[in-house]
């Protein structure tokens, strides 16, 4: 089992940039994609991007493509969300979660990824 710990979300401005980090302890996160998704307000959780396990492969939602893109640093068991051209419409909260196979294409539905972190509000002003 990872645990994994969001952070970096915060109140921006439509137009603006944030950061986001999701540290995971324990020694397999090396050997699982990520991914990150969100969730607004009276709506069911989505995939925001995804990184395979060596993070020479990523996969994004169409709504994010061009505006956000997904890294990780395996030496700091670390994966990051840098989010750019912000719109008030990616307000949610943001989860990282650990998919559940080993290697593979990187997934994009929520039932494939476990160890879900208690994520990270993000709230973009108009």
């Amino acid at each position: 089992q990872v645990q994994l710990v969001e952070s970096g979300g915060g109140l921006v401005q439509a137009g603006g940039s944030l950061r986001l980090s999701c540290t995971a302890s324990g020694r397999t996160f090396t050997y699982y994609h990520m991914g990150w998704f969100r969730q607004a307000l009276g709506q069911e959780r989505a995939f925001v991007a995804g990184i395979s396990r060596s993070g020479s492969g990523t996969s994004y939602a169409d709504s994010v493509k061009g505006r956000f893109i997904i890294s990780r640093d395996n030496a700091k068991n670390t994966v990051y969300l840098q989010m750019n051209s912000l719109k008030p419409e990616d307000s949610a909260v943001y989860y990282c979660a650990r998919d559940v196979i080993l290697g593979g294409p990187i997934r994009q539905r929520t039932t494939s990824y476990d160890d879900w972190g208690q994520g990270t509000q993000v709230t973009v002003s108009s």
